[in-house]
């Protein structure tokens, strides 16, 4: 009895089932399109993803199958479809993905800031807060802040930064409306004038990697103006946020002192643009599991993962859950991983792959590699 149900959910799972769309622009895309792949070209993923955004898993796996593809899942619908109703006149929405570990909130985040970029906003985009203040190597460049008392600089990383910001938003950058609203003196003979292009106070934090932190504090506070002032509208998306309520970073002293993580400049640069004292603008941030400790790990509901700190300090915002593969999401990808020789075997494969998996994105990737 059980092998004749077996047999008839293969022949179920083996129809031909669409997995792609030739609709390839993200403000385009609706509810028929739910669970299907559409391309992103080379020059655009190296603009947007260059310096971070997707998953390293998923990097190896475009390289494999030679494309990078993104699926179009109803979270990221939802989002964009609150975004076209907003009205940007009012205070910065805040929404908050969340879901278990492998459920694809990175992923979701890229679509979106794929239609954001469409969209003409000013992308204030973290990849991954965790490289910060939780991933450090042995000799992760670290030191005093000479302009906040009590805090500490993480100029490398600052820099880097600052070069994914430029990379990103390229074309705002070359326009010449977009100025800064003050003179900043960094030495005394160093001074970026008022009235300077906002892509040469940028340019300054990644040549003189000194200053960076500072710049990025600079540039959170020009941007917020910028928006103000509608000489812009911005998105912000900061993928791992509440590793920023982390009590304790992987950061040391050099007496061996642990550094909190609002003791670091970078936290409270991005602390004061996800405030929603400002205008023009869209802040997406996700709660993940892997930006916490292993003993922190039990519940991936926004209240556990942010702290009593954290979530007061977004509230109010929208909670937008990723949660695994519908039925219709999964044969989709079952039938792009067979498209790709990702995926081989009998067509019973893929349902002892479901079981085994439980419809979890990024599980069903990593079984299907060895097949």
């Amino acid at each position: 009895m059980l092998s004749r149900n077996m047999r008839f959910l293969a022949r179920r799972y083996s129809q031909a089932v669409t997995f792609r769309t030739t609709e390839s622009s993200p403000s385009q895309h609706n509810e028929n399109q739910i669970g299907l792949f559409y391309s992103l070209n080379n020059d655009l993923c190296k603009q947007l993803f260059a310096h971070g955004g997707l998953p390293k898993s998923y990097m190896k796996q475009t390289k494999t199958f030679t494309e990078t593809t993104l699926m179009v899942r109803l979270p990221a619908l939802e989002i964009m479809d609150c975004i076209k109703a907003t009205d940007l006149n009012k205070p910065a929405i805040r929404y908050l993905l969340y879901g278990e570990i492998g459920a694809g909130k990175s992923l979701t985040l890229a679509h979106l800031l794929h239609y954001a970029y469409e969209d003409g906003y000013l992308i204030v985009h973290v990849p991954w807060v965790s490289e910060w203040l939780r991933r450090v190597p042995r000799h992760k460049e670290m030191s005093n802040s000479l302009t906040h008392e009590g805090f500490v600089d993480l100029p490398l990383d600052a820099a880097a930064w600052l070069l994914h910001f430029k990379t990103q938003n390229q074309i705002h950058l070359k326009k010449s409306d977009l100025k800064i609203s003050k003179e900043y003196v960094w030495s005394k003979r160093e001074i970026t004038p008022e009235g300077a292009p906002l892509a040469e106070l940028v340019e300054h934090g990644i040549t003189r990697v000194k200053y960076a932190c500072d710049v990025v504090d600079a540039l959170v506070n020009e941007i917020k103006i910028l928006s103000n002032s509608k000489q812009c509208k911005t998105f912000v998306a900061i993928d791992g946020f509440n590793t920023f309520f982390e009590p304790l970073t992987r950061l040391r002293t050099p007496t061996k002192k642990k550094v909190a993580s609002e003791e670091v400049t970078l936290t409270s640069s991005f602390m004061e643009l996800t405030k929603n004292d400002w205008v023009n603008g869209v802040i997406v941030l996700t709660a993940d599991q892997l930006g916490v400790p292993l003993e922190h790990q039990e519940s991936y509901l926004p209240k556990y993962l942010l702290y009593k700190k954290g979530f007061e300090h977004i509230d109010p915002f929208v909670p937008v859950e990723v949660g695994r593969y519908s039925e219709r999401e999964f044969l989709a990808c079952a039938n792009y991983y067979r498209d790709r020789l990702w995926l081989r075997g009998p067509p019973e494969t893929e349902v002892e792959l479901k079981l085994a998996s439980a419809c979890n994105p990024y599980k069903f990737m990593e079984m299907c590699a060895p097949l």
